[in-house]
């Protein structure tokens, strides 16, 4: 194993890492960066019986989707015979992991992750390219082409999508019928207008008994991509060439937006960071949530329906997908990874997996075929997620997104607790500025 380069990724890993979100996970890193050292000095031992035998990391939740993944990896295992792919799980959060066992020079073979760490894995040399493969292949064509953005960066194609969704409002009917809103809101000022006539105050107190939203309060994951619909419905952008851009119109906008909703005091702010639960809607507190399709919602008692997110300047919303990455390995290891993507991407394994777990086929024709679009005339919430897919967006694929996610998370919730959503966002571009400096050669 070559020592040097294993000491110069790890002062790269811990450059990034330190005051990060993972930050109090480091003493922990170390420990285990020595124990994984010391076992990817002695190499990783395979069955030696003419068999490719391949480890896929993966976080398929809940229990029952990782059910369903297993039957179809073990499908796949029947009809490859010199290809065995074990599935393992790893539960969340799995990052830190993941990074050292790539600095320790143990990785998996195949990795399913979030596709706004691709920089990262990038920048340390993990993942190889896919592009060569794919342009070779009819696949590429048959990815929806929103999804594309998220798979390249830096003039090449590291992922593919194996899933994907996206967020949208759900609403209570019946609360709508009761404040007399016979039309859907389709842009922001009627979205802020239904919130107003939503927001009910029975006893006079200023402390709503019911609220016309829920917003996600906190400078977590959660927050940031509940606000990214908005930020491209504005027409914003958070990186521009390769760099943090928080200061133009549509990032001031959309943060505005938000921020006048709550001074009309229409929203209920979550609990901090804890803007995915439902309890409120359920309840009946809150009539509008921002959330998918993954939502316990869509399988409570309640009256409940989806409609999309409101335009700005333009319909937008953010995609929520997974993507599979290849580790670098070995040749014969790498060729035999990129079968079991093929696999991934065929109508079979798309068609299957979206309909039984409520995922969003990343293929055409899955989507178009015959099985899927019965599944999904006979789902209509669900139909409305599947038809924003063509305005769905990806987050950035930035290397530091980490980082970048954290000083834009803190500037959401500030504006949340009310601070102008420009000085939040200034303070946040300053930061970002200052690590991005830091960050190049001299």
């Amino acid at each position: 194993m070559n020592t040097s380069y294993l000491r110069s990724q790890i002062r790269k890993f811990t450059h990034h890492w330190l005051n990060s979100c993972w930050r109090v996970s480091l003493i922990g890193l170390v420990v285990s960066l020595g124990l994984i050292f010391l076992s990817g000095c002695q190499g990783i031992r395979h069955k030696n019986d003419g068999v490719i035998h391949l480890t896929l990391w993966q976080a398929v939740n809940p229990p029952s989707h990782r059910e369903i993944f297993q039957k179809l990896v073990d499908r796949f295992n029947q009809t490859h015979p010199n290809i065995q792919v074990e599935s393992i799980f790893q539960p969340d959060p799995q990052l830190p992991k993941i990074l050292t066992s790539v600095v320790a020079n143990v990785p998996p073979d195949i990795l399913s992750f979030q596709p706004e760490y691709t920089g990262q894995f990038m920048e340390l040399g993990a993942i190889r390219p896919l592009e060569e493969w794919l342009e070779k292949s009819p696949l590429k064509s048959d990815i929806r082409p929103n999804l594309l953005e998220a798979m390249e960066l830096n003039g090449h194609i590291w992922s593919v999508p194996m899933q994907t969704s996206n967020v949208a409002i759900f609403y209570r009917p019946k609360l709508f019928e009761a404040a007399r809103i016979r039309e859907l809101p389709k842009t922001w000022e009627e979205l802020r207008q239904a919130a107003k006539k939503l927001t009910i105050d029975r006893n006079g107190d200023r402390r709503p008994e019911q609220y016309g939203i829920l917003l996600p309060l906190g400078k977590g994951g959660w927050t940031v991509f509940s606000w990214f619909p908005f930020l491209f419905s504005a027409g914003g952008e958070i990186v521009t060439n390769n760099r943090p851009n928080l200061m133009n119109p549509g990032a001031i906008a959309a943060l505005q937006f938000w921020q006048d909703m709550i001074k009309d005091g229409s929203v209920m702010l979550s609990a901090p960071e804890r803007g995915y639960e439902e309890d409120a809607f359920i309840a009946g507190r809150v009539a509008m949530q921002i959330t998918g399709p993954w939502t316990l919602i869509m399988k409570s008692q309640v009256d409940h329906q989806v409609l999309p997110i409101p335009a700005g300047v333009k319909p937008a919303t953010a995609t929520g997908t997974g993507n599979l990455y290849v580790m670098k390995t070995t040749p014969a290891r790498e060729q035999a990874a990129l079968k079991f993507l093929e696999y991934i991407l065929s109508e079979e394994f798309q068609t299957e997996w979206s309909i039984k777990t409520g995922f969003l086929p990343v293929t055409l024709t899955s989507a178009q075929s015959k099985a899927y679009q019965q599944f999904i005339n006979e789902k209509p919430e669900l139909k409305v997620f599947f038809d924003q897919m063509p305005v769905a967006y990806s987050q950035p694929g930035i290397a530091g997104y980490s980082r970048l996610a954290d000083s834009l998370g803190r500037a959401i919730e500030a504006t949340l607790l009310g601070e102008s959503p420009k000085t939040a966002l200034e303070k946040a571009q300053a930061n970002l500025d200052s690590i991005w400096d830091s960050l190049q050669p001299r």
